[in-house]
């Protein structure tokens, strides 16, 4: 294994003295997209806001290229969920798009012409350009998302974490988002994606973390995404998936 970007060590979170992720060892590569897995309340977003810094673990450490998050906030770009963002804020597209240049701006320092070439790239890549001027609510779902993964480009992160990112949006832009995500690993970025749909893991993903608030098994989607480990991590809720054919107990 070469020299993890993300390395997490003993990591366990609480909320109000209820146990939300357990002692999570895990070691994430550089140039590889990875599906987070698991079921409702698995502790997925508590992952992303441990390693953003936003929570403080009760034990465990995380380290960004053997730094501290303090010193590698930069390094990290975040998608959010679409309920997490305020859309009736009165922002425009390319001020959305921008957010992404202040992590590399000193305080009170303005945004300049540079910035706006790589923000203009940013949505030329994500095929928004024209909609520079709309405010973000007036846009559709799939638009929303598109917006807000050109930030995070803008931003220029090496890691990228993306919650949920194919919610609301039709499947030509999620097809488009997945392609997005295979040329930012072959650049050697890291993407992490929450993600709810069993049936597209192996087909979006090269590698896949389960997490059910302890990690159940991490590595090559090929050998990991196994009908056992599955199981595990799904235990109370397989019946709930085969039922609404989110699971296929048959050809796993």
């Amino acid at each position: 294994m070469s020299f993890p970007i993300i390395d997490i060590k003993g990591l366990s979170v609480s909320y109000e003295r209820k146990r939300v992720l357990s002692n999570i060892y895990l070691k994430i590569e550089s140039g590889y997209i990875y599906g987070l897995v698991g079921p409702n309340g698995a502790g997925k977003s508590t992952l992303f806001r441990a390693i953003l810094g936003i929570i403080r673990p009760n034990s465990g450490r995380i380290l960004i290229n053997s730094k501290d998050i303090e010193q590698s906030r930069k390094l990290i770009a975040y998608v959010p969920q679409k309920d997490d963002i305020d859309w009736d804020f009165p922002a425009t597209v390319r001020d959305v798009v921008l957010m992404g240049r202040y992590p590399h701006k000193r305080l009170f320092q303005r945004l300049d012409k540079n910035d706006h070439r790589i923000a203009a790239e940013a949505m030329e890549r994500l095929g928004i350009t024209e909609l520079a001027n709309r405010q973000i609510g007036a846009l559709s779902g799939g638009q929303q998302q598109r917006v807000f993964i050109a930030r995070s480009i803008c931003q220029q992160a090496d890691i990228f974490l993306m919650d949920e990112p194919f919610v609301g949006v039709d499947m030509m832009t999620e097809h488009k988002i997945v392609d997005i995500m295979r040329e930012l690993a072959r650049q050697g970025k890291t993407i992490i994606v929450v993600h709810h749909d069993l049936g597209s893991v192996e087909e979006y993903f090269e590698r896949v973390i389960l997490l059910n608030q302890r990690l159940i098994a991490y590595g090559d989607t090929s050998s990991i995404f196994t009908r056992e480990n599955i199981t595990m991590t799904y235990a109370p809720q397989m019946k709930i998936l085969q039922d609404i054919g989110l699971i296929d107990q048959e050809n796993l």
